[in-house]
């Protein structure tokens, strides 16, 4: 019988050890703001043209943050979005296993 080295092990150990977690990570938030603020528009029916203008930014801008895979978008971009549909951002920044992370980041 062969020993499996990824039984017990997480998909985050995985993504990690591939070295891609953090892309993925970032990938998913930006797809859940994107998603929330879209639903928030729809439900207020807000048109993008609207949107764009209420948020004093062009369309192409408003394109960019709803784009689920654009993870190039300000905080300010965001914000502006969120303040617009009667949400705010919340960002946190939380403590992670030090010693599992210096030792999946070594060679």
């Amino acid at each position: 019988m062969v020993d499996n080295p990824h039984i017990g092990s997480s998909f985050d150990d995985f993504l990690e050890e591939e070295g891609i977690l953090q892309e993925c990570e970032l990938t998913a938030i930006k797809r859940v703001i994107a998603w929330q603020v879209e639903q928030a528009m729809q439900k207020q029916g807000l048109s993008k043209s609207d949107m764009a203008k209420q948020m004093n930014t062009s369309r192409a801008s408003l394109n960019r943050l709803l784009d689920p895979d654009n993870v190039g978008v300000t905080l300010q971009t965001i914000q502006a979005a969120a303040s617009i549909v009667g949400k705010r951002v919340k960002i946190e920044l939380v403590d992670v296993d030090v010693k599992n992370h210096l030792e999946s980041s070594t060679c």
